[in-house]
């Protein structure tokens, strides 16, 4: 249940009607039984393997079929006594799974209860957190249980549906952090607005053109937005420059990341002029949200922004290298983003499988498919990742 890596001590948890049967085949301990052990006990004792002590643990009793075995943080301890505990015929699961089974059982009746208090233990920001909570007592809980008790008219359902799916795109960015790929033209100073935003040194920035050929990842904080940064190799059009193998390799990983990003921020250096910019850039970002950034406004102006494309008109002029202009960036991302003004008290989805039913639901056309829907929504099963 502890994260990986070293540490001072490690909790594992078992649970199930074979809990103590399990533990009294590994368990050796200090005073009394295993089967003796009520809901707030704890036991000393030794893990053991063909009477050799694995390690000294604690074992607490959380509740009737649910015990913790709180050990050294040693990895290799903790291996060892997960596969002795596998051998003895316990099933191993992720922290995940298992506090999936325990909520289940907890909440039997509201799926969305359960994925929601998983869900918060993923948040990246403080708001992330207030959205999921808002929709365990009210929220996308309680907009669907109204739908089933107040026998929601069909229209009325589909209409909602599509908003709730509207607004959890802005939501989820909130809630899972928001992923932004610094693209543009070598030498532009993505590697510099990168550094800029992270607070510290993470590329390594020269005047050598094509410096960056692998990317790097940062993570900074926008107010209620976690942003990942990812610098990436300059795009360069194949036609006037050849590539070589590193080269192409490098371009493909680009135009990948590109792809998968929530953002693309497109960097261009305001001191050369247009010529230099490459059309092939929006190709790869199609269907992308571009944020257009003029970088190195403290030189000169050479580029001739009245040529850009209409959808890359609106630029944001800063200097990375001089810090100035950021602020103005910060809050275009949170406007392009649109999580500026969004509302945490309304309804979202926030699991695959959620987005997957509520896209059903609004293209559904008989009562009969809706009510089923909304009940699979309520009572489905969990999916873990």
């Amino acid at each position: 249940m502890t994260g990986r890596g070293t540490g001072a001590i490690a909790t594992i948890q078992i649970l199930g009607d074979s809990a103590k049967d399990i533990l009294a085949k590994v368990f050796k301990p200090a005073g009394a039984k295993i089967q003796r052990c009520k809901t707030g006990q704890i036991l000393l004792g030794d893990i053991i393997d063909n009477d050799k002590t694995i390690d000294q643990v604690a074992i607490g009793c959380e509740a009737p079929g649910l015990f913790a075995i709180h050990c050294h943080g040693n990895p290799l301890i903790v291996e060892m006594i997960m596969q002795r505990l596998k051998n003895s015929g316990a099933t191993l699961l992720t922290a995940e799974q298992l506090r999936t089974k325990i909520l289940s059982a907890q909440e039997p009746k509201n799926t969305i209860v359960v994925e929601a208090k998983l869900a918060q233990l993923k948040a990246k920001t403080l708001l992330g957190t207030k959205i999921i909570a808002n929709q365990i007592g009210a929220g996308l809980s309680k907009t669907a249980i109204d739908w089933l008790e107040n026998e929601t008219s069909l229209d009325d359902i589909k209409t909602e549906a599509d908003r709730i799916l509207q607004a959890s795109q802005t939501a989820q960015l909130i809630i899972y952090g928001c992923t932004a790929v610094l693209t543009g033209p070598p030498n532009s100073g993505k590697s510099t607005l990168l550094n800029c935003l992270a607070g510290r040194q993470k590329a390594i920035v020269t005047d050598i053109k094509g410096t960056t050929r692998d990317w790097i990842e940062a993570t900074c904080q926008i107010d209620s937005l976690s942003l990942t940064l990812i610098d990436t190799a300059g795009l360069e059009d194949e036609s006037d420059t050849p590539l070589d193998m590193i080269d192409e390799a490098a371009q493909r990983k680009t135009t990948e990341i590109i792809q998968q990003a929530d953002l693309v921020l497109l960097v261009l250096d305001n001191s050369r002029p247009k010529e230099e910019f490459d059309a092939q850039i929006i190709e790869r970002a199609s269907n992308k949200t571009i944020i257009t950034i003029l970088n190195k406004f403290d030189l000169p102006s050479r580029f001739d922004t009245t040529r850009l494309p209409k959808t890359l008109s609106n630029a944001v002029k800063i200097s990375a290298k001089n810090n100035t202009g950021i602020e103005n960036l910060k809050q275009k991302i949170q406007q392009i983003s649109g999580v500026a003004n969004i509302d945490p008290y309304q309804p979202i989805c926030f699991t695959a499988r959620q987005e997957n039913l509520l896209e059903q639901l609004k293209n559904t056309q008989s009562k009969q498919q809706t009510v089923s829907m909304i009940e699979e929504l309520l009572k489905g099963q969990v999916q873990t990742s």
